[in-house]
């Protein structure tokens, strides 16, 4: 095994998505958009960030792909955007319901979660599990090794 500590970081993975997602407006507009929240009003009502920090929130995800606009005019109104969710927004749901059931377990309210995710189908409730590509359930961080890929970079960044 390499260490891992002679690798430089400046291009580190987890520092890059930090960059797009690592504030909590970012991820409250988020979880609206995954529960089918798309109006910039309704958005500002269920997060109750202001109205300059959600509108720059909303462009910031625009610009890195994870919503785009879609146009819509109510009657005798001007036209105005909706926010919907892309592809690539929504390679982003494992994240947040990580994020939830961490919360779930580490802070929620003596009574339990305030919202429990299950799958429509079936009913049960949604349980990330994390895999190798063999399928074997990996436990937690003493279970795995890092290992340099294709994108490492040896000696201190430039």
């Amino acid at each position: 095994m390499r260490d891992m500590r002679r690798y430089r970081v400046d291009n580190c993975s987890i520092e890059r998505t930090l960059a797009v997602l690592g504030e909590k407006w970012t991820l409250l507009v988020l979880r609206e958009a995954f529960n089918g929240v798309r109006r910039f009003a309704d958005l500002q009502a269920r997060t109750g960030a202001p109205r300059q920090v959600l509108s720059a929130r909303l462009s910031r995800l625009v610009d890195e792909g994870l919503l785009r606009k879609v146009p819509y005019q109510e009657p005798g109104q001007r036209q105005r955007d909706e926010y919907r969710l892309t592809q690539k927004g929504l390679d982003l749901y494992p994240i947040l319901i990580a994020l939830m059931h961490w919360g779930d377990r580490y802070l929620a309210d003596s009574a339990g979660p305030p919202v429990v995710v299950t799958h429509r189908d079936c009913g049960a409730p949604v349980a990330l599990r994390l895999l190798c590509a063999d399928g074997h359930e990996v436990g937690g961080p003493r279970e795995t090794t890092p290992r340099p890929g294709p994108g490492a970079r040896l000696g201190a960044p430039a």
